[in-house]
């Protein structure tokens, strides 16, 4: 109402004016011999009707004039400058929702948007502009989430306020700014954190129930007979032993998770750390008839890195090609110069097994992810070993990269980005 009143309070100042041009004008024309009165209201009547078209007021031109002369933008572009500076995607709306500006983030995420088009020429989500609609009717500020769909799931917050102190600012105009702050990532962390909890439960309470159940037997109707004894606790160990390496594998991930942002400084010799990782797993691979074949160059190559943390890497790496390739008979261990510029250096393991099939090569590294259950616990796996990879690598600036054909084995390669001479 407090606008209104102004709006017309200007009018009528700027009314007087003209009224003094038409006056003017007019007394100018009767002085003039030989002009009809018609013409002399015509004129008149024109220069009301100039006064009636919608242009700026004259306190609009005259805080122009002023901003000009102290060399201050229009309120306008300072206001358009400051939502370029924004990381989200923010739109300026005049009332009605027609779009006044669309920053950077905005293009990027959207595409380019015609200025005084209508919102809805790009963004068609009702539940964006009903909560545009409801912002502007009621001049108050919302905020509400919003899920795309399409082409991929996307989460959004999506918040509509008014820009009420732009608005009070003499020369300023009604605007609203709607901003859409992506939290795709977060829900996603969040919804990994939940199958994690739920993934690491269920492998606890698998050993744990059978350890019960064993345990309440041999205390009741194995309790005097020696054979099932021997061979509950058999189990019952195992099953220990399977509760132990979940475990610590949950304990190594928590300290690489805690070391993410601390720098590496220590310089790891690879030919000698693979020659120890090979040494340590001989055993295995002589139980399981592999034949491990290792190449390596006869000059050392040094990375930046973890000793112990590497040695973790290709004892996981290597004692899985030994186990899942088993039927291959042999394991390649290879350093080499890779093709990759950005990585100069990587350590290839290969083995001749059955191999992965293409849709599990990208969810390998994932916690909990298994190709096939039953292998992975015959086979005393957690199924937290690649994960602990992944972390490891992403720590040392490292990448693996997977190769897999089903029927001729798996190809994994450790690639380093940096060299010490």
């Amino acid at each position: 109402m407090q606008e209104f009143r102004q709006n017309i309070a200007q009018r009528l100042y700027d009314a007087r004016y003209t009224l003094v041009a038409s006056a003017a004008f007019g007394l100018a024309l009767e002085l003039v011999e030989g002009v009809p009165r018609w013409q002399v209201l015509s004129g008149m009547a024109l220069i009301f009707v100039a006064a009636a078209l919608p242009t700026r007021s004259r306190s609009a031109r005259k805080q122009e004039r002023i901003l000009r002369k102290e060399g201050r933008q229009p309120l306008e572009t300072i206001v358009f400058t400051t939502c370029e500076a924004l990381e989200d995607p923010a739109f300026i709306l005049a009332p009605g929702g027609t779009l006044k500006y669309q920053n950077k983030a905005a293009i990027a995420q959207f595409g380019t948007m015609t200025i005084g088009r209508h919102l809805s020429s790009r963004l068609r989500a009702p539940a964006i502009l009903d909560l545009v609609e409801k912002a502007m009717a009621t001049k108050d500020d919302y905020t509400s989430e919003y899920v795309e769909k399409v082409p991929t799931e996307r989460w959004y917050r999506v918040r509509i306020a008014p820009m009420a102190a732009i608005a009070d600012m003499k020369g300023g105009s009604e605007l609203y700014m709607l901003t859409l702050r992506d939290q795709s990532e977060s829900h996603r962390m969040d919804r990994m954190r939940t199958d994690f909890i739920a993934n690491a439960s269920h492998e606890l309470r698998t050993p744990l129930a059978s350890l019960s159940g064993f345990i309440e037997t041999l205390r009741g109707p194995a309790r005097d007979d020696p054979e099932a004894c021997e061979r509950f606790l058999g189990i019952m160990f195992e099953q220990a032993g399977r509760m132990t390496r979940l475990v610590d594998d949950l304990l190594s991930l928590s300290r690489l998770e805690m070391k993410s942002h601390m720098v590496l400084t220590g310089e790891v010799d690879l030919p000698a750390l693979i020659h120890h990782v090979l040494d340590t797993l001989k055993p295995l691979a002589e139980n399981l008839g592999v034949t491990v074949r290792y190449e390596a160059p006869e000059k050392p190559v040094v990375v930046s890195g973890d000793r112990d943390e590497l040695i973790q890497v290709f004892e996981n790496l290597i004692e899985n090609a030994c186990k899942y390739g088993q039927s291959g008979k042999f394991v390649d261990v290879a350093i080499r110069q890779s093709d990759d510029a950005a990585f100069p250096v990587e350590v290839m393991v290969r083995d001749f097994g059955p191999g992965i099939p293409r849709e599990h090569v990208p969810r390998l590294t994932e916690r909990f992810y298994r190709v096939s259950v039953e292998a992975s616990r015959s086979k005393k796996g957690t199924g937290l070993g690649l994960a602990i990879v992944k972390h490891i690598l992403t720590r040392h600036r490292a990448r693996l990269v997977v190769h897999s054909t089903v029927g001729e084995g798996s190809e994994f390669c450790v690639r380093f980005s940096q060299q010490k001479r």
